[in-house]
C-alpha cells in the first residue's frame, strides 16, 4: 500500500512526514488559493476541496450544520484496530481578512513559494495545519494495526468570525466522548498548554437626557462612563499565579459608544470591557469587580439609573498539568524529532479555553514556522512542515497506545 505522496507505508512518523512533504505542500497551496475569509467568502469551495481530497484518499467525511442551517465544519473519523480513546485534530479552513491587498508582496491567494516560504492568507492559520492533519489521518487509516481508539479530523469554517461555530457544533454534542484535542495553530517554538480565560461584558451606563444648552444641566452618561473607565483602569488585579500559570490578569476597556450630535445630553453610554482571567481571578471574581466599580460610580452620580453589566462571553483560564498525556506526548515527540519546543501558557484566549469549559483537555498551538500572522505577507517555512507532521503523528501513536 502507498501513502498520499505515493510512498510505501509502514515507515516511522519521521520518514512518513518526509515522504509526504511534497503532497502536504501541494494541498496547502491548493487550500490557500481558495479565498475563505471568515464572514466574507463562501465556504463551500474550500470545504469541497478538502472533502474531495479526503475522499480520493479513502476517508469518509461529513459536514456539520450550525444553528443558521449553514455548514460550519467538515469532519472525518478514523478508527483503530481495537476500542480506545478518542482524540480530535482541529484546524480551521476559514481565514482572517486580507487587509490592504496592495501591501502584499504576492497576492493573498497566490500560494507562491519564494526562498522556501509559502505565501498566502491562511497559510499559517491554519491551512497548513489542516493539510498536515489530513495526511496524518491517511497514515493512521492505513496502519490501524498500530493503534487503538479513534481520531477525528475537525476542520472549522466559522473560526475567524469569533463564533467558533464548527467547534461548537461538534463538541457541544460530543461532550464526554472526547479524550483530548490537538489544535493546529502555528508556531514551532512552543506547545501551547494553557491560556488566560476571558470575561467580556457590555456595561450600560445611564445619565439623564437633556439639552446641552438648557437652563438646567443634566448628568451626561458619557461623562459618567468616563469616570467608570478611569476607575476600571485603576483596579488592582492579581499577578501571576505561579510557575504553572506565569501571566497576570488584565482588564481593558475596548470600546465606548454613546451620544449623538451636539445639542443632546446623552442618557446612555455603553462600554465594552475585556478581562483576561487567570486561576487567581476567575469569571465570578472578575464580574464582582466590574459590578463593584459600577456601583461605586453610581453612588457618586445621584439621580441616574444604576449601571447594568451584561456578560457576553465567559471562558475559563486553563493550564494542562505537567503529567497530562497530551502535553507529555507532544513535548516528548518534539524532543524525539529534534524540535526544541517548550510548554507555554498563552496570553490570548483560544479555543482551548472553550474546551476547558467542557472539561476536554487540549493543546492550543504547535505548528509550522510562520511570519505575518493575520497581517500582510502571511507565510510559512516550507521546511518546517515535515517536523510538525512527525511530532503530531508520533504524539498520537503514543497516546493511542498508552491510554
Amino acid at each position: 500500500m502507498t501513502s498520499a505522496g505515493g510512498h510505501v507505508l509502514g515507515a516511522c512518523p519521521g520518514q512518513a512526514a518526509r515522504d509526504d512533504h511534497a503532497a502536504v505542500v501541494a494541498l496547502t497551496q491548493e487550500l490557500v488559493r481558495i479565498p475563505s475569509r471568515g464572514g466574507i467568502d463562501p465556504y463551500d469551495p474550500v470545504l469541497d476541496c478538502m472533502a474531495s481530497w479526503l475522499a480520493k484518499h479513502g476517508l469518509v467525511c461529513g459536514r456539520l450544520v450550525g444553528p443558521a442551517g449553514t455548514t460550519v465544519a467538515l469532519t472525518s473519523e478514523i478508527t483503530g484496530s481495537a476500542p480506545g480513546p478518542r482524540f480530535v485534530l482541529d484546524a480551521c479552513l476559514d481565514t482572517a481578512p486580507f487587509g490592504d491587498e496592495n501591501a502584499w508582496t504576492y497576492p493573498p491567494t497566490s500560494g507562491e513559494i519564494v526562498d522556501g516560504w509559502l505565501h498566502g492568507r491562511g497559510s499559517s492559520d491554519a491551512k497548513a495545519g489542516a493539510a498536515i492533519f489530513a495526511h496524518i489521518a491517511v497514515r493512521l487509516a492505513q496502519t490501524t494495526e498500530r493503534w487503538a481508539g479513534s481520531v477525528v479530523l475537525l476542520f472549522d469554517v466559522d473560526e475567524h468570525t469569533g463564533a467558533f461555530g464548527g467547534a461548537k457544533a461538534f463538541f457541544d454534542r460530543a461532550a464526554g466522548q472526547v479524550d483530548g484535542v490537538m489544535i493546529g495553530y502555528p508556531g514551532l517554538d512552543h506547545v501551547v498548554t494553557g491560556g488566560r480565560g476571558l470575561l467580556r461584558a457590555r456595561i450600560h451606563v445611564h445619565g439623564v437626557a437633556g439639552h446641552s444648552g438648557g437652563s438646567r444641566a443634566t448628568p451626561s452618561a458619557v461623562a459618567k462612563a468616563a469616570a467608570l473607565v478611569t476607575r476600571l483602569h485603576t483596579l488592582p488585579l492579581p499577578g501571576p499565579s505561579g510557575p504553572g500559570f506565569p501571566l497576570p490578569a488584565r482588564l481593558t476597556v475596548t470600546a465606548i459608544a454613546g451620544g449623538e450630535g451636539y445639542s443632546t445630553v446623552p442618557d446612555l453610554c455603553t462600554l465594552n470591557v475585556d478581562v483576561r482571567l487567570t486561576p487567581a481571578l476567575d469569571d465570578q471574581a472578575a464580574l464582582d469587580l466590574l459590578c463593584s466599580a459600577a456601583a461605586g460610580v453610581d453612588a457618586a452620580w445621584s439621580g441616574t439609573q444604576p449601571t447594568r453589566v451584561e456578560v457576553t462571553t465567559r471562558w475559563p483560564a486553563f493550564a494542562l498539568p505537567q503529567d497530562a498525556p497530551l502535553r507529555a506526548a507532544l513535548l516528548t515527540a518534539a524532543d524525539t524529532v529534534g524540535v526544541a519546543a517548550t510548554a507555554k501558557v498563552a496570553g490570548p484566549s483560544n479555543i482551548g479555553n472553550y474546551l476547558a469549559g467542557l472539561g476536554i483537555p487540549a493543546t492550543a498551538g504547535f505548528g509550522v514556522d510562520h511570519r505575518g500572522l493575520h497581517g500582510a505577507d502571511e507565510q510559512i517555512a516550507v521546511a518546517s512542515i515535515p517536523r510538525v507532521q512527525a511530532v503530531y503523528h508520533q504524539a498520537l501513536l503514543t497516546v493511542l497506545r498508552s491510554s
